[in-house]
């Protein structure tokens, strides 16, 4: 009944969502179709906590500590970002950027986004994941596209063509994976994530090796591994904020999961080490390319973008460390980066409507006429640079912990890196908040502040206070990576 749900209800949404032409009906039934995902996953964390790993739907599906806790912040931002959505958009509506038939679209697409994403994260087909990675990718290009300007027009374009070809590359990958599995098992079962796990000691190394590279190029385009990443900048910075969240708080994390996945079974034909290296080394790359591209952003969209690119980095490279702590910062990073940068999008949307500008330099003294606002963006930003109490700040201390212990050279580049971003981000955002400027009249209260403190509080929370169950969750991905 629970996994039912999980799937059903945004199934049913974007049937009906795309039916309905109220705008008033179509937000109640976005956010209540949210609301319910995120009860169900709950539901289910709590009996996998219970109980261990599920088989589901014969098979076809598969819940463990790898995905659950991925699935859980996947509704919950669905949740946070449908009610931040309510007035965000009636704003863009008012100032004509988003039409009426624009925003029917929206919510529908919205459904089915969530339906994708979470059918990424639950199948236990890596078949039906590179199907769902695509359908992820084509709704999200919908969205980027929803202003149907010249630039937005753009940039969806240049995320369909470059996402698209690494996720042929991606289904390369899958193709020679099924055909060195289909040498030692039932043809059948050859793409069952669960039967390639219990024979991948038996796969043909060389190949394996080999469909790992193209899978994680494929998949690593839509996270944003540099230089696979040039479409991701143009994607936020042409997207309207709900849709920036979705992309860095759902998506990223939906094809990280992809790549984690895949990794576990090509570690058991050919070792940890192989793919290790990958994920430090692309890790290491984006974090030091993304801290020099932060220097130079003059856009608030783009320069969040490119924070995007070093925290994946930072996940890639925890992963990539393999020891049982570092997969905890792992976990703590993907989360605490979620619910940051959420937001700190939930935050610069609603500045930059009030600004009716994107440029850093026209953007100053938020603080004055929106405390509240201006506030939530400065406290979203300390929490991605990882300053204490924030959640990545335990995950980064872990990180870098981790780091000296095994590569003390790579440590000392990571801290570079980590330095640079802090000094730019910093520069830049207090620029924004702090300094004075002639106050704007208008200092009323919106339900758009509720996720962007909510959000906060997580985080908060979550640099205080390591739940039992998160750290029994990465003990037993430590054991199902063989560590």
């Amino acid at each position: 009944m629970l996994f039912s749900g999980l799937l059903i209800i945004p199934f049913v949404g974007t049937i009906l969502l795309a039916i309905l032409g109220s705008n008033l009906i179509a937000k109640i039934i976005n956010v209540v179709c949210c609301l319910l995902t995120f009860v169900f996953s709950l539901g289910l964390s709590w009996k996998i906590n219970q109980h261990g790993a599920l088989l589901l739907g014969k098979g076809w599906f598969y819940l463990d500590s790898l995905n659950i806790f991925i699935i859980v912040v996947t509704t919950f931002i669905g949740l946070t970002t449908s009610i931040y959505s309510l007035t965000y958009l009636n704003n863009e509506q008012l100032g004509k950027n988003i039409t009426q038939k624009s925003l029917r679209f929206y919510y529908s697409i919205y459904q089915f986004f969530l339906l994708t994403a979470l059918l990424i994260l639950t199948t236990n087909n890596i078949g039906i994941l590179w199907v769902a990675m695509e359908g992820a990718t084509l709704s999200t290009v919908v969205l980027v596209a929803l202003y149907l300007a010249p630039e937005s027009l753009e940039a969806a374009w240049k995320y369909l063509i470059l996402c698209g070809v690494g996720l042929a590359q991606a289904l390369l990958g899958i193709i020679l994976l099924y055909f060195t599995a289909a040498k030692v098992m039932d043809i059948h079962n050859a793409l069952f994530w669960t039967q390639l796990y219990s024979v991948s000691n038996h796969l043909s190394p060389h190949i394996t090796m080999i469909a790992f590279v193209f899978i994680l190029i494929g998949f690593g385009t839509k996270v944003g591994f540099v230089p696979l990443h040039n479409w991701l900048p143009d994607a936020y910075g042409e997207s309207i904020a709900p849709v920036q969240v979705l992309l860095s708080g759902i998506l990223l994390n939906a094809a990280f999961y992809g790549i984690l996945r895949f990794k576990i079974i090509v570690d058991g034909a050919v070792g940890s080490s192989f793919t290790n290296h990958f994920l430090i080394g692309f890790g290491l790359l984006n974090v030091l390319v993304a801290s020099f591209f932060l220097l130079r952003q003059q856009e608030i969209k783009r320069l969040f973008a490119y924070s995007s690119i070093e925290h994946v980095g930072l996940m890639s490279f925890a992963f990539g460390l393999g020891t049982p702590l570092a997969i905890l910062a792992g976990m703590l990073h993907i989360i605490g980066h979620s619910l940051s940068k959420s937001a700190v999008f939930f935050s610069t949307g609603q500045i930059i409507q009030l600004r009716k500008t994107s440029s850093i330099d026209q953007v100053r003294g938020v603080i004055h006429d929106h405390p509240l606002l201006g506030w939530g963006m400065f406290l979203g930003c300390l929490s991605l640079l990882g300053v204490p109490p924030f959640a990545l700040f335990t995950s980064e201390f872990l990180i870098l912990f981790s780091t000296i212990q095994q590569y003390p050279l790579l440590a000392i580049l990571l801290v570079i890196g980590l330095s640079i971003t802090f000094a730019a981000i910093l520069y830049k955002v207090q620029r924004m908040i702090f300094t004075e400027t002639p106050p704007i009249i208008s200092k009323k209260l919106s339900i758009s502040y509720i996720p962007i403190y909510v959000h906060l509080i997580l985080v908060l929370f979550l640099g205080f206070f390591v739940p039992l169950f998160l750290m029994n969750w990465a003990n037993q991905i430590a054991q199902l990576m063989g560590i």
